[in-house]
Parts: structure tokens; C-alpha cells; sequence
């Protein structure tokens, strides 16, 4: 989830255009196109294990269309986007691709489910969005804690638990899941009240749904509280969804960076997960065709 407002996304959008110039855009352009051309194969680096389901942010992409993530996607492999929403899930559909993790239904990150101002609001719509999941054929839907703005951590409980519970009978209907996502406060979302692994889970215990998960953003918890492998071994059943990113600076995951994502995604994988991992780090290379290079190398690191 994620760090992905609106002027996040602007900003990265246009310091990728300025800093690469369009001659390197077209370069994976038409990287991407040689690929569909070549009938979508995967890359030289071998076919994925399939013991993790990959996926990657729509965001950290945005450069590309869609339509040319989605040609990227299949060369490398795998066959899922995080972060679309309905206004583009034909396109997905088109390619084979997989909503894994549906969002749209949030105004923004900061006004969430812990603040009861917002409920109203919410609930709407929420109520449409998970409607247009489950017509859709997916499953999971996104959505935000929000921010403290003066509450204690116990009152933005008893907010989100009262809000939750408007939304997760149809939910539960459905057959939708809704994952809050886990950011950090001290780096990337000042006053977000999500912001650890123990309010997420308490919240969970609370509603006591099936179809209410948490999305557990290792970039984001390594930095508010570490102790990620221990964290996802004991508390797993609470976790729908994973994010990745290197720690510092949310760049690539490979070792220039202090996570060790293959024993991480060795956890994962013992406490019999099945969904999915996504890939949610910003590209730090010197060219867009370098940059799909380190979506490639990041999901084959991340393939135990």
C-alpha cells in the first residue's frame, strides 16, 4: 500500500520523466512491445518457482501504461498488478492479469477508518467498491487507518472497530476481504494511526472477521518496529498481503540494503501463505529499461 497518494505519485511521475528524459522511457516502451511481439515469454533469467505469488504497485510504475506494465509483467513471469482500480481492471482483464490488491474506494491515506468523521463517507463508499470487487471477479480491497489528528491509539480503536463494522457484513457477503495497511509514522505517514503491527492486529481481534485482514508492508514495519521474521511467524493469521522495499530510502531489495528478503520470504512461506507478495519499491536506476531489470531481479530474489 504503501506510500501511493495522489501527489506522491505526481512527484515521482514527473522527477522519473525530468531525470530519464523520453529517449529512456521509449527504451522500455519499446522493450515492452518487443516482448508482446515475442509472445510474452519469460525472461532469461528462468520460470519462477510458484511457490510466491508476485505482484508489483501499479505506482512505482506509473511511468509505463498500464497496458506496457502489464506486457512487462508477463515477460518477467508472474501475473498480477497491486493498486488498480475499477476504471482500469478491463485492461488487466485483457492481459490475464490479476486485481491482487484493489484500491479506489479510499479518498486518501489520511482520512481513514479511525476517525469517525469520516464514516459516513466511508461507508458509501465502501459499500460500492466492494459491490465492484466482487462483480469483478477479485477479492482483496485496500483500505486506511487514517490519521491520529489528537486521539489515543485506544479511541482510534474503538473509531476504526465501530466504522469497520458497517462495511464487513457485506463484506463477508461478498466474499471480499478488506486489508488496512501497516505504514510507518516516523519516515513516510506523520500521525497515521496504523502504525504498527500490534494496533493492526488488536483491531483484527476486535472484528473478528475472516474478511478483514492486515496488509503487512515489511518496508514499512522494518522501520517502526523490526523484527519482521519473528512478527510474521507468531502473528500470520492476521495477514492477508505483503508489501516489499528496501530499507533505507524504499529503493531496490537486493544488497544495498539492510533486509534480507529471501529468509523473510522463507517465512512467509512456512507459515502456508497463499496470497500474494508485491513488489513496492522505487526504481533508483539510471534508465527505465534498468529500472524493469530491477523489477525482475526483485521478484527473482523474492522467488524461494
Amino acid at each position: 500500500m504503501a506510500q501511493h497518494p495522489i501527489s506522491r505519485r505526481c512527484l515521482l511521475r514527473n522527477t522519473l520523466t525530468s531525470s530519464l528524459g523520453l529517449a529512456a522511457l521509449g527504451a522500455l516502451k519499446a522493450q515492452a512491445s518487443d516482448a508482446q511481439n515475442a509472445g510474452n515469454s519469460v525472461s532469461d533469467s528462468g520460470a519462477l518457482k510458484g511457490n510466491i505469488h508476485h505482484s508489483v504497485a501499479r505506482w512505482t510504475f506509473e511511468d509505463l501504461s498500464l497496458e506496457e506494465l502489464c506486457t512487462l509483467v508477463r515477460r518477467i513471469g508472474f501475473s498480477a498488478i497491486d493498486l488498480v482500480g475499477p476504471s482500469e481492471w478491463q485492461i488487466l482483464k485483457r492481459h490475464g492479469i490479476d486485481s491482487s490488491m484493489c484500491n479506489g474506494a479510499e479518498p486518501n491515506l489520511e482520512d481513514g477508518w479511525g476517525d469517525r468523521q469520516f464514516h459516513s463517507a466511508l461507508t458509501d463508499s465502501y459499500h460500492k467498491h466492494i459491490d465492484l470487487v466482487k462483480e469483478a471477479g477479485y477479492k482483496n480491497l485496500i483500505c486506511f487507518s487514517g490519521n491520529a489528528r489528537g486521539m489515543t491509539p485506544e479511541d482510534g480503536l474503538k473509531n476504526a472497530e465501530q466504522g469497520l463494522k458497517r462495511i464487513l457484513g457485506q463484506a463477508e457477503q461478498k466474499g471480499v476481504i478488506l486489508h488496512m495497511e501497516l505504514f510507518n509514522s516516523k519516515v513516510n505517514h506523520p500521525d497515521y494511526l496504523c502504525d504498527n503491527s500490534a494496533w493492526g492486529i488488536e483491531l483484527c481481534k476486535r472484528l473478528d472477521s475472516p474478511n478483514f485482514k492486515l496488509l503487512y508492508d515489511i518496508y514499512h514495519m522494518q522501520i517502526s518496529e523490526g523484527d519482521i521474521i519473528r512478527t510474521i511467524r507468531d502473528n500470520h493469521q492476521y495477514f492477508g498481503h505483503y508489501h516489499t522495499a528496501g530499507v533505507p530510502g524504499r529503493h531496490e531489495i537486493d544488497d544495498s540494503q539492510e533486509l534480507n528478503y529471501p529468509a523473510i520470504m522463507k517465512a512467509i512461506l512456512a507459515t502456508g501463505f497463499t496470497g500474494y507478495v508485491a513488489q513496492e519499491f522505487i526504481p533508483d536506476r539510471n534508465s527505465m529499461e534498468n529500472k524493469a531489470r530491477s523489477l525482475e531481479a526483485a521478484i527473482h530474489i523474492c522467488d524461494i
